[in-house]
């Protein structure tokens, strides 16, 4: 059974995730999909209503359609995700994290995240 403050935050956080999705859909270097995953997910786990919603969305849903029926993001989405995704790790491993150990281990996870989205079919 979910507790209410944890249900409470992963609908403050699919909503967040969808706000930052649409924000994606404008500005070229904020990722839509990934956020609409993240959205999907927070609200499966939360509100069956709320999901319902999202994929019944016309231009949202195709997103979250796309990647599970075809297991497939646009290559832009593709190339976005990964340029912000190695820009923050990089500032992150320059200016905030002191610890090598945590550095190193940080780049195996980005590497690892890297891979998946490569391994992913690319939409034209």
């Amino acid at each position: 059974m979910i507790t209410s403050m944890k249900k409470t935050l992963l609908i403050f956080s699919g909503s967040l995730c969808v706000v930052l999705g649409l924000i994606g859909i404008v500005l070229p270097l904020v990722p839509t999909t990934p956020f609409l995953l993240l959205a999907a997910w927070c609200y499966a786990k939360s509100s069956q209503k709320l999901y319902d919603r999202l994929l019944r969305t016309k231009w949202l849903g195709t997103y979250i359609h796309q990647y599970r029926t075809q297991r497939a993001l646009p290559l832009k989405t593709k190339w976005t995700a990964l340029i912000v995704l190695w820009v923050s790790t990089f500032y992150s491993i320059f200016f905030l994290v002191p610890l090598l150990l945590i550095q190193i281990l940080l780049t195996g996870v980005v590497l690892y995240i890297s891979y998946f989205i490569f391994s992913l079919n690319t939409l034209r």
